[in-house]
């Protein structure tokens, strides 16, 4: 499989190369693009591109297929449905975007290559200096994925998210867009006022009118969350509330990234399921029927100034 390299996106993405056979001729002057390079390109407010390759292999296909990516990590595209959630969230080629707390960076494989390199993406980490060795262990293992693939994240910026003190995620006013996946419930160990404060901090570094994507591992309302949601799973309705306590305005939800199969109700809570396997052996044939969990997929945006 084909590296998807940042360099090789870029000549696909670059604004106003619509021309397919200028395309091309760039493509193979840099020797960067081995495939078949004739592109058909539509772009639409400025920076929106649609591509299509003339092989017929559309841009998301490449993202979701490019060779930096693990087996793995593809494997989990079936319960993640990236595509479908960052189309809903509106990401497109271009816009700068923030990852809260991206973890080992599974989105920022997509992320990245989507923006392209007129787009940016701050990934905002744990404290590099935290006493906390998970966390200090976490941000420098990011690091290095970002500094051995340079050629694919070349419009990285890694920036520090540790609530409940440090939120220096973005320059104030600068994102298209804020995303998090799967970490809200991670927030309220702090209390309900530091989640506030972290969707805060989201709310500050979006520009008026930016989106605020959240998926996040739903417990059903029948069902009561506790203060730390220490089972991973969050009442809808509360995520909602804090995110709406910080400014923002929900405009849409969806039930992409639903799973009907799950309880919410497991011995070891969400980490019960897939990925993880907290139970090891034991059922886990049950767990990969259930699959991973139900999830909320929101949509918010930072009011526009009137």
């Amino acid at each position: 499989m084909q590296k998807l390299t940042f360099s090789a996106l870029a000549l696909v993405l670059a604004a106003g190369c619509s021309d397919a056979a200028n395309t091309e001729a760039k493509a193979q002057a840099s020797g960067e693009v081995k495939a078949k390079a004739s592109v058909e390109q539509k772009v639409e407010a400025n920076v929106d591109a649609v591509v299509e390759k003339s092989d017929g292999i559309s841009l998301w296909e490449e993202l979701l297929t490019a060779g930096h990516r693990s087996d793995k990590n593809k494997q989990r595209d079936q319960y993640r449905h990236p595509q479908e959630t960052l189309e809903f969230f509106g990401i497109k080629p271009g816009m700068t975007v923030v990852e809260i707390a991206p973890g080992g960076g599974w989105y920022t494989e997509i992320l990245s290559p989507l923006l392209g390199p007129q787009g940016k993406l701050y990934a905002a980490h744990f404290d590099p200096d935290s006493e906390v060795e998970y966390y200090r262990n976490g941000r420098a293992k990011f690091e290095r994925k970002m500094d051995v693939e340079s050629d694919v994240y070349g419009n990285v910026e890694i920036t520090t998210f540790q609530p409940p003190e440090m939120f220096d995620i973005a320059p104030e006013g600068s994102a298209d867009a804020v995303v998090t996946f799967r970490n809200v419930h991670n927030w309220l160990r702090g209390g309900r006022e530091a989640t506030v404060d972290s969707f805060k901090a989201m709310y500050k570094a979006l520009k008026p009118g930016g989106v605020l994507g959240v998926v996040e591992h739903r417990l059903p309302a029948s069902q009561e969350q506790d203060e730390k949601a220490s089972s991973g799973y969050m009442h809808q309705q509360f995520v909602i509330d804090v995110a709406q306590d910080a400014g923002f305005k929900l405009v849409a939800s969806s039930e992409i990234n639903a799973n009907p199969k799950d309880t919410a109700n497991h011995p070891k809570g969400v980490w019960t399921l897939p990925p993880s396997l907290r139970l090891g052996e034991e059922d886990q044939d049950k767990y990969l029927e259930i699959g991973e969990s139900d999830r909320m997929t929101l949509k918010f945006v930072k009011p526009a100034k009137k």
